[in-house]
């Protein structure tokens, strides 16, 4: 039996190639398959962090000069979103927030501090909580203006990743904590590639399980997220760390393509996470995130202030909480309870299916709704991202020549890659791509679980229509003059 596992380790290498398995692929598989290639990655943006967080503590106080709000705020948000795009959850893959995790995970496991996540922590309930938090304190406390704040973040998030998993086993903090992590999972959703097994059948014919177990020859351990492959479906939870894929002896589980958002049409048990249509943890982790994407980027357009103002004039004050708080409440409460619940209801009432329980159909078609607001994202990291890439190169020069060395005069005048003209087609091209994600994904749910086409076909056009409503509103922000935060060009 050894013998049989060494001889299939060594055959890894020599895995055939498929245009569709990117692991196959010479060169870029030939280094994801490299047990280390994860450690290597993120080393590289472990040291890239800690400049910016040198950078943001000691470094010139306006944004659009210092490493930390130009990386974090325009950079790190544009490629993320653009790797999601066109790849998948890579940024999780290169994490060097793992590094800090793996220390605490290793020194939790010598002190014997190590223990299961409490039951009832063992959801999105809380980091749904936080995401709000966050978004709320974002807009308070302008972090993409404040270098300082931006790099105490950063470093706080190395600081909890390292607590929590030197007290809980089982990735805790990727799983339950992560902000950053739970929008990749989000937005993943939507990815074209996805971590899966290669055939069916070896799995089902594997009797040590590896990918889950971990492999004793090698000393790899399987996935700490629990995601077995063989009952995995989709991205939820995955961070690409590819631990299953070095655990496999049989080279069995490759990074696959495959249709966007395709994992959002059934709701089969999946491992590790179950059904996504008996979950409302899950469920509102999507609506936060969905919301989020109007919220965050209504708040950089002309309209917020006129509204902000009417609010305070309503209450009195010139503090800019209560303002910001009566709009997150509307925007993270009420409107998506009035919104969900009415399409919800005429879904129900088209469809006939009146014993139906309301909150099982808003928990089934919500996910229909991830692709267009995916493509929210898309279009408001993008605007800046494309507005603001080449800043990279002045701000970095500027860095340097603190520094002590000499990098020349800094290129302030740099900032757009694309023409003005071309923004605006652009984020309209991402919108339209999640519509249609989300009508393709909506209908194919209302087929899947109703069987009849009319009747399907009915139960889904209250949903249809609120994606439409949904681009709308997206269209409309977009077309609105935007702040450009972080650039020269838009101040701070």
């Amino acid at each position: 039996m050894m013998s049989q596992s060494v001889v299939k380790i060594n055959q890894f290498d020599r895995a055939p190639f498929n245009a569709k398995d990117i692991l196959t692929w010479p060169i870029i598989g030939t280094f994801l398959r490299w047990r280390y290639s994860r450690r290597a990655m993120q080393a590289v943006l472990l040291i890239i962090t800690g400049f910016i967080i040198f950078d943001g503590l000691i470094g010139p106080p306006q944004a659009p000069k210092n490493l930390a709000t130009v990386v974090t705020w325009i950079h790190y948000r544009g490629f993320v979103v653009l790797a999601l795009l066109l790849v998948g959850n890579l940024f999780c893959m290169a994490c060097p927030f793992m590094l800090p995790r793996e220390m605490g995970r290793r020194l939790g496991q010598v002190l014997g501090l190590q223990r299961s996540v409490p039951h009832v922590l063992r959801s999105k309930w809380l980091v749904a909580a936080l995401l709000v938090i966050y978004f709320f304190l974002f807009e308070l406390y302008d972090l993409w203006a404040s270098p300082w704040l931006t790099a105490w973040i950063i470093t706080g998030y190395f600081l909890t990743a390292f607590a929590v998993d030197t007290f809980f086993r089982g990735a805790a903090f990727c799983k339950y904590v992560c902000l950053l992590g739970q929008f990749n999972f989000f937005s993943s959703l939507s990815s074209p590639t996805e971590i899966k097994t290669r055939n069916s059948d070896t799995c089902a014919a594997c009797r040590a399980k590896d990918c889950i177990a971990g492999n004793k020859l090698t000393g790899q351990r399987g996935c700490e997220l629990w995601l077995f492959q063989q009952n995995k479906t989709g991205n939820m939870d995955c961070t690409f760390c590819l631990d299953c894929v070095y655990a496999c002896p049989h080279d069995n589980i490759g990074l696959i393509a495959r249709i966007p958002a395709a994992e959002l049409c059934t709701d089969p048990r999946r491992a590790g996470i179950g059904q996504f249509g008996r979950r409302w943890d899950l469920a509102a982790l999507v609506v936060v995130l969905m919301f989020a994407a109007y919220l965050n980027a209504f708040g950089m357009i002309t309209p917020v202030y006129a509204l902000q103002q009417t609010i305070s004039t309503w209450l009195n004050t010139t503090r800019e909480w209560p303002n910001l708080l009566i709009i997150f409440i509307v925007g993270f409460a009420i409107l998506p309870a009035a919104l969900l619940s009415a399409t919800g209801f005429f879904s129900r009432l088209l469809s006939g299916q009146s014993q139906e329980p309301l909150g099982l159909i808003i928990r089934r078609f919500t996910y229909a709704l991830a692709p267009m607001a995916f493509g929210v994202w898309l279009a408001h990291y993008a605007f800046h991202f494309l507005t603001g890439a080449l800043t990279l190169i002045p701000v970095t020069q500027s860095f340097l020549n603190d520094s002590g060395f000499n990098a020349g005069q800094p290129q302030w005048q740099l900032g757009p890659v694309v023409p003005a003209g071309w923004l605006f087609p652009i984020q309209i091209i991402f919108l339209y791509l999640g519509l249609f994600g989300s009508l393709a994904v909506g209908f194919q749910i209302a087929i899947n679980h109703y069987k009849v086409r009319h009747i399907a076909l009915r139960a889904f056009v209250p949903w249809g229509i609120l994606s439409l409503l949904m681009l709308a509103a997206a269209i409309w922000i977009m077309f609105q003059p935007m702040e450009m935060r972080g650039t020269i060009f838009g101040g701070v």
